[in-house]
């Protein structure tokens, strides 16, 4: 493509609606107009295409003509909120199975937080039950608090969402899904507000390490290790079917080839 004569033969060859962003309705029009191939249309006057169409075909033009227009993005932002949350295989009625569910979301988001190098300094928790339920009682209900210190420690989240949790959890309903949402994110390295009461700089330090050891097994060993509350079985987690095949890391499912 760095070649002008192999460009140009190309764009020759290529038809119009095979440009991204060029639908059918769009291909019709400019068909209509006698421009069939990609050249065509890297030769008309952006002026008069923007002003038959829109400022995006315009675009459009311009870079076909060598002239970037549309930026790319080399690197993912990092998120500014972070969800975990999932519905039931059954109804928890129970606040102890909702804590356990709850515990595997915030550990779960926890580590999203650390991948990307932040911290989270708002933390809120949901439950519902089956609103498209009309023969049960519904109830749902979230709350939100805003941590002293941004973190991301696994330990804390889940300590602070199980106590979100106490707050509005109700006996007497069959719950669906529950979930937690991690916000105010920011960098880990940028200085924040010190808690006099928070952990000292050698104690974080420490938790930090903890949080990075934890992580390393996890990637190794995805059922490794859990600080989630008691292990009382994962019961409640939907089954997860149509999965992929393990061709490349799993013994029992590599691919068999007989030769006859």
């Amino acid at each position: 493509m760095s070649d002008p004569v192999r460009r140009e033969k190309l764009m020759r060859l290529v038809p119009v609606n095979e440009i991204w962003g060029i639908g059918r309705q769009t291909s019709k029009r400019l068909q209509l107009m006698g421009i069939n191939t990609v050249y065509d249309l890297a030769t008309q006057p952006v002026d008069s295409i923007q002003a038959q169409f829109n400022i995006v075909i315009a675009r459009t033009v311009m870079e076909l003509k060598g002239i970037s227009c549309l930026s790319l993005e080399e690197i993912i932002p990092d998120k500014q909120q972070i969800v975990c949350s999932r519905s039931f295989s059954r109804r928890l009625t129970q606040y102890h199975e909702l804590a356990e569910a709850l515990a595997s979301f915030a550990s779960r988001a926890a580590e999203k937080l650390r991948k990307q190098g932040s911290v989270a300094g708002s933390i809120s928790v949901f439950i519902r039950t089956n609103t498209h339920n009309d023969n049960e009682p519904q109830y749902q209900r979230s709350i939100r608090m805003v941590l002293h210190q941004a973190s991301s420690d696994t330990r804390k989240i889940i300590s602070n969402a199980k106590k979100l949790l106490q707050e509005i959890f109700k006996s007497g309903y069959r719950y669906q899904q529950c979930g937690i949402t991690l916000g105010q994110i920011q960098p880990a390295t940028m200085p924040g507000q010190l808690d006099l009461f928070d952990l000292p700089e050698s104690q974080q330090s420490k938790s930090n390490g903890l949080m990075l050891t934890m992580d390393k097994i996890n990637q190794r060993f995805p059922k490794g290790i859990s600080v989630s509350a008691a292990q009382m079985g994962n019961n409640w987690q939907s089954p997860v079917k149509l999965l992929s095949r393990h061709y490349t890391t799993d013994w029992n499912e590599l691919l068999l080839v007989k030769c006859h």
